[in-house]
């Protein structure tokens, strides 16, 4: 080759060279402008409230989508009025407040509220401008949240500055695959006697505790908090009255069941949405320890005020009612909610949760009571008659079962708890004769003996409110009283 024709192929070739370093600068350009657009969305306006719901037309969104309503009233507040997505009909879209709607007017502009979350993965490439909109509620979780109280949205309540050291986790997650799931084996000290030795607990268990107003709840869940064997405790207070919140925290949690533990209150005059994301909120700070290989004690009060807000949030959009004016998806968001808990995986952690049920009048065939009973792995009942008598914790044992004993507890102490059990029952039935004095001892052996022994066995039984009782002492005292 001539050197001319060398000389301009050299040229050439630096020159495309030049073109396709160009090119390539150009395209990351392109990359980092469209990686910081938003994408247009589509907004709607409201045309109608109507009690709890709102309607808007011109927007298209899952359920469970979040929205901004953006108003003149609350254009200039720094906390605009969140909305939800319960359901649709046609083009108008029903969505659920989070606060106040005070001031809101017809025509109010409805602005969904999108999240970018990690960019979509095509072949072995990452294309920053393709990215998948998250339109549901992410909210705040991690190390900070310990010994601090929150409300449902992820904001303090306890005037003690911002929250640090965390990030944002979705509000929902799938459910773990049954067969993933580490089964029950492993027993859970609560520090309370009557359930250590009468109901012993599994690591990863849920049980429900059905009680009904004044009976003394509030206390054993504040014992359990202080006393239970686990790593965090989050504590759920869900409808319950705002006076009770700071009394639980400060009189029944104290400072040592708050160092580890993280509040979620959602008193019961916030929003049905609210307080339904509530338990939601807290269910999701317990999955994240338990993500992190940490034993999680999970205690939600309550169940019902729960399911009383999914059933105002179904009739206002139009759920016909269904047994004692629950709708039907009242029973399906229950077993959703509750499955939530137990163990993770194989080697990792675990959320032993417990449930507060309301039975109405002290009514054990409460729907809500009925249908908590089948998704549960055991239930607590707390006995007025009890109560009144002095009696506390006023655990009723011959009404409790805890499904998952025997594979957690000895084959002695089964033997023992149901000896217990059976002599407690044969006092209580022949209670009534041994106070009109027709009882006389010798002819029923099991009888005289349960006589015997119902003094100490009522001790046994009972516990102060400031008392710690280990579970190896419990199961060591239960066969003192036997024997």
């Amino acid at each position: 080759m001539n050197p001319s024709a060398a000389a301009t192929a050299t040229a050439t070739g630096a020159a495309t060279t030049a073109r396709t370093e160009d090119w390539q600068r150009y395209l990351q350009d392109l990359q980092s402008f469209a990686a910081e657009a938003q994408p247009l969305e589509t907004q709607g306006i409201l045309v109608r409230v109507a009690g709890l719901v709102l309607e808007a037309a011109g927007i298209r969104l899952p359920v469970g989508s979040v929205c901004e309503i953006q108003s003149e009233s609350n254009r200039s507040s720094r906390t605009p009025l969140l909305a939800e997505v319960v359901g649709f009909s046609g083009d108008r879209a029903y969505l659920m407040p989070t606060g106040e709607i005070h001031g809101l007017a017809s025509g109010a502009r409805v602005v969904p509220r999108v999240m970018p979350v990690v960019p979509l993965m095509l072949g072995a490439l990452q294309h920053p401008w393709r990215r998948s909109l998250d339109r549901t509620l992410h909210l705040p979780v991690g190390d900070g949240l310990l010994g601090r109280v929150i409300d449902p949205h992820g904001m303090p309540m306890d005037r003690r500055g911002p929250l640090d050291n965390t990030h944002n986790e979705p509000l929902t997650r799938r459910p773990i695959n049954a067969m993933d799931r580490d089964p029950v084996r492993a027993p859970l000290d609560t520090g309370v006697r009557a359930i250590n030795a009468m109901l012993t607990v599994g690591r990863g268990q849920r049980l429900g505790l059905f009680a009904g107003t004044g009976v003394g709840k509030s206390v054993l869940l504040g014992m359990m908090a202080r006393y239970t064997a686990a790593d965090v405790v989050v504590v759920g207070l869900i409808g319950e009255r705002g006076r009770e919140v700071k009394e639980f925290i400060e009189d029944i949690l104290g400072a040592e069941g708050l160092a580890r533990s993280v509040v979620v209150a959602a008193p019961a005059d916030s929003p049905p949405l609210t307080r339904m994301q509530g338990a939601h909120y807290a269910t999701a700070i317990a999955e994240h320890f338990r993500d992190r290989g940490m034993n999680v004690l999970l205690l939600m009060d309550s169940l019902t005020r729960y399911a009383m807000a999914q059933r105002e949030i179904a009739l206002a959009i139009g759920e016909p009612p269904a047994t004692r004016g629950y709708p039907p998806s009242c029973f399906a968001k229950l077993p959703q909610l509750v499955e939530r808990s137990g163990n993770g995986a194989a080697g990792g952690g675990s959320i032993t949760a417990f449930y507060t049920v309301l039975t109405e009048g002290d009514d054990p065939q409460d729907p809500i009571a009925d249908a908590a009973r089948g998704i549960l792995d055991g239930h607590i009942v707390l006995s007025r008659e009890l109560a009144e008598a002095g009696h506390f914790p006023a655990i009723d044992v011959e009404r409790s079962i805890s499904r998952v004993m025997t594979s957690v507890a000895s084959t002695e102490h089964v033997q023992a708890a149901r000896r217990f059990r059976q002599l407690h029952s044969r006092h209580s039935k022949a209670r009534d004769l041994i106070q009109i004095g027709a009882y006389a001892p010798g002819h029923d052996r099991d009888l005289d003996q349960a006589v015997q022994l119902h003094a100490p066995m009522a001790e046994f039984l009972q516990q102060g409110m400031n008392e710690r009782a280990l579970l190896d002492a419990s199961i060591e005292q239960l066969s003192a009283v036997l024997n």
